[in-house]
């Protein structure tokens, strides 16, 4: 028999019950020992559905021994216990980025940047400037051209780096595609003759020759000639994006599709507790390849866990290889990419849910998202449970694939800034009809279907703060467009702190455990410089301190005001 599904607010209402009956016995008069921290005379957003707001936390160890106002925390307070004075500023439960890409997020720290490039000749000339650096032969690697931000909008062509006498790789944006030079196609051995692999494609000229640009699979032609990173180079990356992430506040990461490589090392640096954040990670699985699921999902490893499984089903909408159900507006006769055929990918679902893996899907065009919900309503069928299946990005809904969302139990890990950052031509791509199930988060709220905020960094900023700013008013940066792009589909703040926290920790079954400011769930808190409030002054917000498990693992310099009690 099928239980009745789980959502994010059932969730939050269990927490609540036993948040209350914690409170109960730690209440007046019940024996405590003093706190080893306390939060005084702020704006506590504790995400308990019943008690919302609060002024104060106590902190025992690495959990949260009591919440309430300042004169019920008082009694807490001890010779050794250390007081942070909040001064009104807002204090949450740790910010956590739903869906992220940490290891590539350290890569992209080493790597060119050629986001602010106006023009393909632009990034030429940032990438030429990096050459001069780089050891002969040495390939070049960049990320972050988006043709869709140039005159014409069309894809650029190997040409135009072509006086770079390096190979060089220069990943898209979205990581969907990339842009490389003649030598790396020579290195590849790409030629005319080259077909396309399934689910991916080689842009080519009116006479069939690759131009320098190449699209989901078809990118693996190239990254299978670059050299394999070692664990001492993985090792790297992890940290300096770990130090950037607890910065901005976050206290954890989903991080998806990672290989085995880089697990290992995440596995090491938890086990010798230098992994400042948590790090919940799924594996970047192989659909034609399946061994791998057959062992079941690892333990716990400090601050690490690998319990889930990654596949894609379609591209990105950017670069046209989201798959539709009917074509695209702007280019007809396109719909799109299968990065994995639909019954390849049920039957890799069906293996990874036999054998206890939760599965996450990239999904962006609607029948992309269909294919997933196909898959998904099969193997509830077959292995009833609590698998908490997610669809990533959850793009494009078609309104007779909602209800069926619903039904599969399915959670929405979504990104606001993607409907900022794309709003200038998503339109174009979808049309006005398909455009009012696209990055529609309220709809999908209202339907009760639970909900995980992430950035999808480094495709986005890291900074959590930006995606509220998303959800919140729909805006860029400059306020545009006035009232917000499709302002239906706006979020309250709590709302969107919510699915930074407590619906993220349900996406990784940890609601027991964190996700909200309650009694005996771990001390995982994100504190801001200010008193957080919907508008422009989320994008220019600071970070004062990072919690996690009870220890201060970021903490803004010389800002942060910590008193003696």
């Amino acid at each position: 028999m099928v239980s009745k599904p789980v959502t994010c607010r059932s969730i939050w209402r269990l927490a609540l019950l036993i948040s209350l009956v914690a409170c109960g016995a730690a209440g007046k008069g019940a024996p405590h020992r003093d706190a080893d921290l306390v939060f005084l005379g702020g704006d506590v957003r504790t995400m308990d559905l019943a008690h919302p707001h609060a002024t104060a936390i106590a902190v025992s160890g690495d959990t949260i021994a009591a919440v309430g106002s300042d004169a019920d925390i008082q009694r807490w307070v001890g010779k050794q216990t250390q007081i942070i004075q909040l001064k009104g500023r807002t204090l949450t439960p740790g910010l956590v980025d739903a869906h992220c890409h940490l290891y590539e997020l350290g890569q992209d720290l080493e790597q060119v940047s050629v986001r602010e490039a106006a023009s393909a000749d632009d990034a030429a000339r940032i990438v030429a400037d990096a050459a001069k650096t780089r050891p002969a032969n040495a390939w070049v690697l960049g990320r972050g051209w988006d043709q869709n931000k140039w005159a014409g909008q069309a894809f650029p062509v190997a040409a135009t780096l072509d006086a770079i006498a390096h190979p060089v790789l220069l990943e898209r944006v979205d990581g969907h595609a990339i842009w490389v030079n003649t030598r790396a196609l020579q290195l590849a051995g790409i030629t005319a003759e080259t077909k396309d692999p399934a689910g991916g494609r080689i842009v080519r000229d009116d006479k069939g020759a690759p131009t320098g640009v190449l699209v989901d699979n078809a990118t693996d032609l190239v990254y299978a000639k670059l050299p394999v990173a070692t664990p001492e180079e993985r090792e790297r990356r992890i940290r300096a994006a770990a130090d950037m992430a607890i910065a901005v506040g976050l206290t954890g990461i989903h991080e998806m599709g990672i290989e085995d490589a880089t697990a290992d090392v995440y596995m090491h640096l938890a086990d010798a507790g230098q992994l400042p954040l948590r790090v919940y990670a799924y594996l970047r699985g192989d659909p034609a390849h399946l061994e791998r699921l057959a062992t079941h999902p690892g333990p716990r490893h400090g601050n690490f866990q690998m319990r889930g499984v990654k596949f894609f089903v379609d591209g990105a909408l950017g670069s046209r290889g989201a798959r539709l159900y009917a074509d695209y507006d702007d280019a007809p006769g396109t719909r799109g990419l299968w990065v994995t055929d639909p019954d390849v990918l049920a039957r890799a679902v069906d293996a990874a849910v036999a054998h206890d893996w939760q599965v996450a899907i990239h999904a962006i065009g609607d029948a992309g998202v269909g294919a997933v919900l196909d898959a998904y309503l099969a193997a509830e069928a077959k292995h009833p449970g609590e698998h908490r299946l997610r669809v990533e990005h959850l793009q494009i809904v078609a309104p007779d694939d909602l209800p069926r969302l619903v039904k599969s139990h399915a959670i929405a890990s979504m990104q606001p800034t993607h409907a900022t950052s794309d709003m200038p031509w998503a339109e174009a791509r979808i049309g006005p009809k398909r455009i009012l199930g696209a990055y529609a988060w309220r709809t999908v709220l209202d339907a009760g279907v639970p909900l995980a905020f992430g950035s999808d960094f480094p495709v986005e900023h890291v900074s959590p703060l930006l995606g509220l700013y998303a959800a919140v008013t729909r805006q860029d940066a400059k306020g545009n467009p006035p009232g917000g792009w499709y302002p239906q589909q706006k979020m309250s703040l709590d709302e969107a702190l919510a699915a930074f926290t407590s619906g993220a920790a349900y996406a990784e079954f940890a609601e027991a455990q964190r996700g909200t400011i309650a009694v005996g769930h771990a001390a995982d808190l994100t504190m801001f410089a200010d008193t957080l409030a919907p508008t422009t002054m989320l994008l220019g917000e600071q970070v004062m301190l990072t919690i996690v498990g009870g220890k201060i693992v970021y903490r803004r310099p010389a800002q942060a005001t910590v008193t003696p009690p």
